[in-house]
């Protein structure tokens, strides 16, 4: 079931479970914890399972006109079962509704990480496009890849 979440205090909890489950893609733990910080004031859409929230999204505007995919997260055993795609097509269409004409999102660049390939897979397959690569946003190691959408 793909909900809403409005309580800043439980958008917080189910970021801090689920990130902190997936140390395969959120490895620093200050990046992990601005994630989770960030995600009180953002546009939360939680996946629950039962009654276990088994995956999240949040959405941040960086435009008038533009929004971003900020964070992500599906636990592992989760995977590939159709519950990262039911994510963002709850956020893409609450991005709609809101009235943004475009969604953005960052990863690590196709060929550096077999797990952000992954990632980079199921972005193309929402409908992202390649825009552009900045290496030194992240690091020469983790070079920064951005895909956009129109909306």
């Amino acid at each position: 079931m793909i909900v809403k979440i409005s309580d800043p205090s439980e958008k917080q909890r189910i970021a801090r479970t689920i990130l902190e489950a997936l140390t395969d893609w959120f490895e620093v733990k200050e990046s992990r914890e601005k994630y989770i910080a960030e995600s009180a004031g953002q546009l939360f859409i939680a996946a629950k399972e039962e009654d276990k929230y088994v995956g999240f999204l949040c959405l941040k505007e960086t435009g008038r006109e533009t929004v971003e995919l900020a964070v992500m997260g599906v636990l592992k055993e989760f995977h590939r079962k159709g519950i990262g795609k039911a994510l963002f097509e709850a956020a893409r269409a609450a991005a709609k509704e809101a009235g943004y004409s475009f969604m953005q999102v960052k990863t690590v660049r196709m060929g550096m990480y077999e797990d952000y390939d992954r990632t980079n897979l199921f972005y193309i397959s929402c409908g992202f496009k390649e825009f552009e690569v900045i290496p030194e946003l992240w690091g020469e190691e983790n070079p920064c890849q951005i895909y956009v959408m129109a909306l």
